[in-house]
């Protein structure tokens, strides 16, 4: 039997460390998905930061992380490791979260619902993966407001020691809800307006502040 795993992260560049770490102790890449909002444009389908050279592994004369966050899931399991997961990288517009730079089987679930023109596909996507309505709800917040968001598959058996790279850096997911709520959220709002990379920018300065 197995498990999925969520797990909200507050920049992609965390969110990247501790994907390195699953790979270490052996977490397939096909069973990893990460979703990272975009709002500050730090993702231009040139590479995984701004600047950064093109990959084109299959020569076709497309940057390979620019053909979809649909395809991701394929990509990363062709070319292994976390690496390959990343290579597959691409943007989606998800209903009242905005562009966000995504790869992996969840990340293709809610592509799939996306393109169906399917309002908050994620939370139908996180759902579906077995993850609690309450949660979710708070995950496709998280990303609305700038955060990434990782969901791993990982046999019963390794739950303990996965859960316990997963939660090193990751957001309360219970307390983030909460704050969240003390500023009148009540939901995940597929009609809610996107957030600017400035709002982005406040949202992740109140939370370190908080945690100092």
């Amino acid at each position: 039997m197995s498990i999925t795993l969520s797990r909200l992260y507050d920049d992609y560049g965390t969110a990247t460390q501790v994907l390195q770490e699953l790979e270490s102790v052996g977490v397939p890449a096909s069973e990893i998905s990460i979703v990272a909002s975009n709002a500050e444009n730090w993702y231009s389908g040139k590479g995984t930061t701004p600047g950064a050279s093109k990959h084109d592994r299959n020569r076709d004369g497309v940057d390979d992380r620019a053909e979809g966050a649909a395809t991701g899931a394929s990509i990363g399991a062709t070319v292994g490791g976390v690496a390959g997961l990343l290579a597959g990288l691409g943007m989606i517009a998800i209903p009242g979260i905005g562009p966000v730079v995504a790869a992996g089987w969840l990340a293709s679930t809610a592509a799939v619902a996306a393109a169906g023109g399917v309002a908050g596909g994620i939370l139908g996507a996180l759902t579906e993966a077995g993850v609690s309505e309450e949660d979710a709800q708070v995950y496709a917040e998280g990303v609305r407001r700038g955060g990434t968001l990782l969901t791993v598959r990982v046999p019963d058996a390794d739950q303990a020691r996965v859960e316990a790279i997963l939660d090193r850096t990751a957001v309360n997911i219970r307390e983030r809800g909460m704050a969240y709520r003390k500023t009148g959220w009540s939901s995940f709002d597929p009609d809610a307006p996107t957030y600017t990379a400035d709002q982005v920018r406040k949202e992740r300065d109140l939370y370190r502040r908080n945690a100092d």
